[in-house]
């Protein structure tokens, strides 16, 4: 009986986190991820359990973007994508900026990451869920946690935290999609 339990208690969490399908998808973003009001939640071990979609780098130390960026999403984001060329209502993007490395290796000149600076995260929300909120809008609940507490959402809004940069992005639903392969190859 206790494994049976065990086993039961197991599959939920299994698929709280790996929903079925991307129709399951908005149900357990929206249970698991998003409070009752909109807050946001940096999704646990994502780099473990999701795919990773591509990576950027911005080597301008005075770029606000400065440092080894890498995307994560849900599977089924990228399956619903492949077949619609749209992103999923749920669908969670996090980018994590890393610190950059940098030095002469024996293959030339290397980039690469080192501490967490800190991570956005977009949750895709088709129905307009949270009016008022200024951290929902343009079709997407946004958030910007730091690496000294990835618990608190410290963005002032989308609109003045993150449209400045995801503006050059807005035909493609705010979605700097030719950064990430993952979604462009099948």
């Amino acid at each position: 009986m206790n494994k049976l339990i065990l086993t039961n208690i197991t599959l939920a969490c299994f698929l709280a986190v790996n929903p079925a399908s991307a129709s399951d998808l908005a149900s357990a973003t929206y249970s698991n991820l998003v409070g009752k009001s909109g807050e946001i939640q940096l999704p646990a071990d994502f780099r473990q359990h999701w795919v990773h979609l591509g990576s950027w780098v911005v080597t301008d130390a005075k770029a606000p973007g400065h440092g080894f960026h890498d995307v994560y999403t849900q599977s089924e984001t990228v399956k619903a994508f492949h077949d619609t060329g749209k992103f999923p209502d749920g669908a969670v993007l996090v980018k994590e900026i890393r610190k950059l490395g940098s030095g002469k290796l024996t293959t030339g000149e290397a980039h690469w990451a080192t501490d967490n600076a800190v991570w956005f995260v977009m949750v895709k929300d088709n129905l307009g869920r949270f009016k008022g909120n200024p951290n929902w809008g343009e079709g997407w609940g946004w958030a910007l946690f730091e690496a000294k507490n990835p618990k608190v959402n410290v963005s002032k809004g989308f609109t003045e935290s993150c449209l400045g940069c995801h503006t050059p992005a807005q035909k493609t639903d705010w979605v700097f999609v030719e950064g990430y392969p993952t979604l462009i190859s099948k």
